[in-house]
């Protein structure tokens, strides 16, 4: 196969390292009214986020949704959740949550204020740009934190909080989403909470178990913002990856698009209004894992 010219002269570390310095993210592009996007977000192939062997799901499989409505008054519901996170726990390693106690009202502003920060000027997201997501800093602004590691860029870009152990001082936050996010994430710690209780007791454990080894001590915020892309067909906003974590709740908002991987199938999981997603973490499998060996050995 012939190689063109534009391809021997390509120089990708310049074009990470010229996106990096511009501090304006994926956002900048498009603001800048690209056209073509540059080639370090270029997917291989058109198919390079599904490996050998793996395919999307062509007929429709709904991911488990569970109604968290009386378990903290009805200990015959309560049961009946455990069996539920059990069963989802082990089938799917995700499970959808409703009546989980955060009001509509505040997951609106929540998706409102995350936009609301990715949509201001640049110049003024700049003063939180960094490439150490791991730093002392509790807010980091970014487009992919693995970006010079990375061999594709995605298109999107990132807002990460750091709330606990060590919550940041209310004036650190940024402005327009500071008090959204103070009060977000004193109410999904919580709901995290009641979550790894009822893995716990999934676990037949006491329902304390998983936050007395600490499994809840932090907290972090992600809001991810994909903007219009020029060409769609090229490039991916996320790609498949594992949480390093031990558990995720994720908030989508109305657009799509999220997919979780089950039993070699990618499985499209459409926006449900009110509900939240719960990703059962590396972590807290290695954990799960580790008790099963000792409860059933």
């Amino acid at each position: 196969m012939a190689t063109t010219a534009t391809e021997v002269n390509y120089d990708r570390k310049a074009e990470l390292k010229a996106f990096d310095e511009s501090k304006a993210g994926v956002k900048g592009l498009v603001d800048a009214g690209i056209t073509n996007i540059p080639r370090m977000f270029h997917l291989p192939t058109p198919h390079e986020t599904l490996k050998s062997g793996q395919q999307s799901c062509p007929e429709t499989i709904t991911l488990p949704t569970i109604d968290f409505q009386g378990i903290s008054v009805d200990p015959v519901r309560r049961n009946e959740v455990v069996k539920q996170v059990k069963d989802a726990s082990e089938r799917w390693g995700f499970f959808q949550i409703v009546n989980h106690g955060i009001s509509m009202a505040d997951l609106e502003e929540m998706k409102i204020g995350v936009l609301g920060f990715h949509e201001q000027d640049t110049e003024v997201k700049k003063q939180w740009y960094s490439m150490n997501s791991r730093g002392t800093n509790p807010v980091v602004y970014n487009s992919n934190f693995d970006l010079y590691a990375s061999p594709v860029a995605n298109w999107r870009d990132t807002l990460l909080c750091h709330m606990a152990p060590n919550p940041p001082d209310e004036l650190q936050l940024p402005p327009i989403c500071r008090e959204i996010l103070m009060k977000y994430s004193d109410q999904v710690h919580k709901l995290g909470l009641r979550v790894l209780e009822l893995m716990s007791e999934a676990l037949g454990l006491n329902p304390t178990h998983l936050i007395e080894m600490g499994c809840a001590e932090g907290l972090s915020i992600l809001g991810h913002y994909y903007p219009s892309c020029p060409q769609p067909e090229l490039t991916i906003g996320l790609s498949g990856h594992k949480d390093n974590t031990f558990i995720t709740i994720l908030l989508q908002d109305q657009i799509g698009g999220l997919q979780v991987f089950n039993e070699n199938r990618w499985i499209d999981v459409p926006p449900t209004l009110g509900a939240l997603v719960v990703n059962v973490g590396e972590f807290l499998k290695a954990i799960s894992l580790l008790f099963s060996l000792i409860l059933f050995s």
